[in-house]
């Protein structure tokens, strides 16, 4: 059985965080939740759920993943598999399964949870959301054949591929350049359909202008800085 790895990026996602971590299926062998400055109670929250809490104070999506591979790197034991997946209950964690099924039945190096509109709650995603992933995925297409429809946060991996990748932004621009390194290293990747729901509390990159436009302009930073290569 390959041995599986939840990291969980989380800031002040207590009203959510446990229920995340309850609904993941029993086939993960350890969850770790990286705390990222959070002001409420996500780390007691979380722990108490039954994971293992790290504490990342720099804010930064990229800079909680980076926390938790650390963490990993540092195991006597290493995973075969990594799942990244919010903390915010958007995604539906029962799902895990199927998120990794490719890669342990069809040897798929990446697989991304696609948030497709058949599934998605209504109103789960935002307009400047929803046009984003459209826009990058169409320039991923246009500059590198990619088949990419979506850069949804919730994705599998196998731990040699990740450290492959060395993984480097610290912020939003974090799923995005795992798949265009994906698509620059020729890894067997796909996409597999995945439900999509209202996320607990207020999305701090959708959620903002601010965030937003940041987000965005990272996202388009990673694929004109990887169509010059």
């Amino acid at each position: 059985m390959k041995d599986i790895n939840v990291i969980i990026p989380a800031y002040n996602e207590a009203n959510s965080i446990a229920k995340v971590i309850q609904e993941i299926p029993t086939t993960v062998s350890e969850i770790i939740v990286v705390n990222n400055n959070s002001t409420d109670d996500t780390a007691m929250n979380a722990n108490r759920a039954g994971a293992t809490v790290l504490n990342e104070p720099r804010k930064g999506y990229g800079y909680a993943c980076l926390c938790g591979m650390d963490y990993i790197a540092k195991k006597s034991r290493k995973p075969d598999i990594i799942v990244f997946i919010d903390g915010d209950y958007s995604d539906y964690p029962e799902e895990l399964n199927k998120i990794v099924k490719p890669i342990l039945d069809d040897d798929m190096d990446l697989v991304i949870g696609a948030r497709t509109k058949a599934l998605r709650e209504e109103g789960s995603m935002t307009p400047h959301q929803i046009f984003g992933n459209r826009l990058a995925t169409f320039l991923m297409k246009i500059f590198f054949g990619s088949t990419f429809t979506d850069l949804g946060p919730f994705r599998a991996i196998k731990y040699e591929k990740l450290l492959e990748m060395q993984m480097e932004d610290k912020t939003y621009g974090w799923t995005i350049e795992m798949q265009l390194k994906a698509l620059k290293k020729k890894m067997a990747y796909v996409e597999i359909p995945v439900r999509y729901k209202k996320r607990i509390g207020v999305s701090k990159v959708s959620g903002t202008v601010k965030g937003s436009i940041f987000a965005g302009l990272k996202i388009l930073g990673w694929i004109f800085k990887y169509s010059l290569r």
